[in-house]
């Protein structure tokens, strides 16, 4: 498929965009004055209202705006890449300088900060794995100093079945969870809110086509299951994961909230950031034959740049700018994403259309690139100083976390993902 370059916009605000130039056109689901939610597409400071273009598109790239009818994209993820690659070839067309749809701006065309966005498709199912091996090596070591990556790690994609109730789209308040504790030195638990919340650097994976129960995705097919990507901050309470944890893993220490970014950015959007899996070190094993696909070694695996960022209700009120706790990439991560599928199936678990997945923090092997502040802090052994005079171990209430992500390559327009934001309120 077509790829521009360096193309530019009619939509003056998309050229030169630090995350939604032409090069982009991620989808999502909007509303504007209350009323129902519809699809779009984010192009500059704006959102292309897709329906009210509709007389626009034919064939295949009609059809994908057909199929987000109801205010969701899981009919357009339904329907597999060949409709939703042949809608980025018309948006490209549609949105590219020169084009007779600038005739029709103020009918097709909306200020984004007059919009709301809202999750972009219905979510039957989340699944949050665990592939950045850095993270879990610096976790490992503090719940397990002797032996911090258990052995199937290297063998199998961990994860666990979340809770997909409670993933919201950026913005929405973070409520501090209650629960069960244990608290140092004592022998009973106690009840109340949490005191170690925390967040977690993840990207999320938008589900396609998906599969029929029982028949596995087969490791070089799994790519065409995957419509996009977002951002994914899994809040964690990490003293409530602390007593829960064992023998079945994370419950209510990370059911509370998931967030995410409302923007789907396609895998076609995101081709050209597509590199070979970074080899593995000397002596880790080879993935077993049904995780193995040379062509997914040779461009699985994808070069994004993932940064947090801080701002307290004091920095806020200081007008400061927000502080970086990190700057890490997705090249971190141990297994590709198409793994990610070819393992969630081979058993015959049936994936659908709008099911999303958690990477796993997406730790670096540097003191920057850390991924959470229970790895920053040594799981409260160290503070974070902030420009406030504040210090941090864990997040207190009215601290904001800010993901962002940015793709970038020489001869390529750069784009970037929006944000992925939630501001912590007090427990009820």
């Amino acid at each position: 498929m077509t790829q521009p370059t360096l193309a530019r916009s009619w939509v003056a605000s998309a050229n030169g965009h630090a995350d939604f130039p032409l090069q982009n056109l991620p989808l999502g689901i909007f509303s504007l004055n209350h009323a129902a939610p519809r699809s779009g597409v984010a192009i500059g400071d704006c959102i292309l209202d897709l329906h009210a273009a509709l007389d626009a598109f034919d064939g295949e790239a009609r059809r994908a705006v057909q199929a987000t009818a109801g205010g969701q994209l899981n009919g357009l993820f339904a329907l597999g890449r060949g409709p939703r690659v042949a809608l980025r070839e018309r948006l490209l067309e549609l949105l590219a300088e020169g084009s007779p749809l600038q005739a029709r701006e103020a009918q097709v065309l909306h200020r984004a900060a007059d919009c709301q966005l809202h999750l972009p498709a219905k979510i039957g199912d989340y699944t949050d794995f665990y592939v950045g091996i850095e993270h879990a090596q610096n976790v490992g070591k503090l719940f397990r100093p002797d032996n911090p990556l258990l052995p199937n790690y290297k063998y199998v994609p961990i994860g666990y079945h979340g809770r997909a109730s409670t993933v919201r789209p950026s913005g929405v308040e973070v409520r501090r969870p209650k629960g069960q504790t244990l608290p140092a030195g004592q022998t009973e638990p106690t009840f109340g809110p949490c005191a170690r919340l925390d967040y977690e650097l993840e990207l999320g994976i938008w589900i396609g086509q998906g599969n029929t129960m029982g028949e596995a995705i087969a490791i070089g097919d799994a790519a065409e299951h995957i419509a996009g990507f977002c951002l994914l901050n899994d809040w964690s309470a990490r003293d409530i994961q602390a007593w829960e944890y064992q023998p079945l893993g994370p419950f209510l220490s990370k059911s509370f909230i998931t967030t995410v970014s409302p923007w789907v950015v396609t895998a076609e959007a995101l081709a050209p950031f597509r590199k070979a899996q970074p080899l593995r070190p000397a002596g880790d094993p080879q993935p077993l034959p049904y995780l193995l696909d040379q062509r997914d070694q040779a461009g699985g695996a994808l070069d994004i740049e993932l940064e947090v960022l801080l701002s307290t209700a004091a920095m806020r009120e200081q007008n400061l700018p927000a502080h970086r706790l990190a700057l890490s990439n997705s090249l971190h991560m141990y297994w590709t994403v198409a793994q990610l599928v070819a393992h969630h199936s081979v058993n015959g678990c049936q994936m659908q259309p709008g099911d999303l997945f958690g990477s796993g923090t997406l730790s670096g092997p540097e003191a920057g690139q850390l991924g959470s502040l229970l790895e920053i802090t040594e799981g409260g052994k160290k503070v974070i100083e902030l420009a406030s005079g504040e210090v941090r171990k864990f997040l207190e209430d009215g601290d904001e976390i800010i993901l962002r992500a940015r793709c970038t390559r020489d001869g390529y327009a750069s784009i970037g993902f929006g944000e992925c934001r939630g501001t912590v309120v007090a427990a009820r």
